[in-house]
């Protein structure tokens, strides 16, 4: 039942998609189709595997003891805690925090997770900033 549940959720949200999708228009043509047809083809191929969940043959399914459903609602928190404070935290700090607190979840040692958060948010933001040319913000709190 929670594959229904969730191909459902799923098939909704493609259709959500693809009606955002279709009402992508740009200013200058940078390519023969323009930027409509990846968002568009990619929402469909969701739908088709949102479709074959919805209908394929049920199975037993087992949920999570209460534990780890808490453990996945405070990920979710943290990610949406993330998406919140990148701008103004800095790519940096913000996805230091956010590995220190996701290690932490998965029972990291406390010394462990602070030096995976702060090696990862210094060395993706040096191969983003540096290497891919990709500009990230360093936060507000430091102008």
């Amino acid at each position: 039942m929670s594959d229904r549940i969730f191909a459902i959720v799923w098939l909704v949200l493609c259709a959500i998609g693809l009606v955002i999708g279709w009402g992508i228009k740009s200013e200058y043509t940078y390519e023969p189709l323009g930027p409509r047809p990846f968002p568009m083809a990619i929402l469909s191929l969701m739908a088709v595997c949102a479709l074959l969940l919805l209908f394929r043959k049920p199975e037993q399914s087992n949920w999570p003891h209460a534990s780890v459903i808490y453990r996945l609602m405070l990920m979710i928190v943290s990610l949406v805690i993330y998406g919140w404070a990148f701008e103004w935290l800095g790519f940096p700090l913000a996805t230091a925090l956010l590995t220190c607190s996701i290690a932490l979840l998965f029972n990291a040692t406390l010394l462990a997770a602070i030096i995976s958060g702060v090696f990862l948010g210094v060395s993706l933001y040096f191969a983003f900033d540096r290497l891919l040319d990709v500009t990230l913000p360093l936060g507000n709190w430091l102008n």
